[in-house]
């Protein structure tokens, strides 16, 4: 199929970006690396009236490290997070490599996985596993808001119809926390994702935090609490229970509710073993 009629923009710089889509509406859309936007234009999922092109701003583009954290452009690349070396945040670059294909990877941004908020989508998981900010800039100026106040459901953000993203801000190194994912091809969306971080102190869990996705409208933040565990699998195999009994995930074409849950224990388990290692 082909995308439903719309309007062609170009926008130069985020004010420029800003005032069109003020100008153009609520059903205007921004199109950064468009492979998921496109695509869901192509099947007629999605149907903006018009698009406004980011991809020539100059500046949006970045890692930078500095002493509050990690800042991440919003036109930055998911292969540039891939292949960067981040004391402290390893598990972004690792989970790049969950994305697509290599041709995805090069093209797609950082900020419109984001933006999309698909809730099996790597970066939307991790920016609530890590408790990231969401820099939204628009007419009245920026806010930040925290990722796991962003994601309201099935690709429904707390992004204004006439706000952009232009950064992600990571405030905490994380250099023990892990990503990982089933489907049921290499490239394809995640049946089921699950992420973990914790904090270690020779063999006992301080503070621990799971984030799951594919079992709900956005990523599900799971109830349990590691403090004072050992680090051990027994730990691990109990955590993949707990988050499993906490879960109602949907049945659809890919997978029912049980073995999506089934999924999670197993997943929940495995991302908190990569985590201590």
């Amino acid at each position: 199929m082909k995308p439903a009629a719309f309007t062609y923009h170009r926008a130069y710089d985020v004010n420029d970006t800003i005032a069109q889509l003020a100008e153009l509406g609520p059903d205007a859309k921004i199109l950064a690396g468009g492979q998921s936007l496109v695509a869901m234009m192509n099947f007629r999922l999605a149907r903006p009236s018009a698009l406004v092109d980011i991809t020539r701003i100059a500046g949006l583009d970045y890692l930078e490290r500095d002493a509050k954290g990690l800042r991440i452009g919003a036109l930055t690349r998911h292969r540039t997070v891939e292949t960067a070396k981040i004391d402290g945040f390893e598990v972004l670059s690792k989970a790049a490599r969950w994305i697509g294909h290599y041709p995805i990877r090069c093209r797609g941004t950082f900020g419109g996985s984001i933006a999309h908020g698909d809730s099996t989508a790597e970066w939307c998981i991790l920016a609530v596993l890590l408790e990231a900010q969401i820099v939204l800039q628009g007419p009245r100026g920026r806010r930040e808001v925290p990722a796991n106040e962003f994601f309201h459901g099935f690709f429904m953000t707390a992004t204004e119809p006439d706000e952009m993203i232009v950064e992600v801000r990571f405030p905490k190194p994380a250099p023990h926390a892990a990503l990982t994912e089933f489907s049921q091809r290499q490239g394809d969306f995640a049946v089921v994702a699950a992420s973990a971080r914790l904090d270690l102190a020779e063999k006992e869990i301080l503070t621990s935090r799971i984030v799951l996705g594919g079992v709900g409208q956005q990523p599900y933040v799971v109830d349990v609490n590691l403090a004072g565990q050992p680090v051990n699998e027994e730990t691990w195999r109990a955590a993949g229970e707990s988050a499993a009994a906490q879960v109602d995930p949907p049945s659809d074409g890919h997978g029912s509710s049980a073995y999506r849950k089934k999924l999670t224990a197993t997943l929940v388990a495995r991302a908190l073993a990569e985590a201590a290692a």
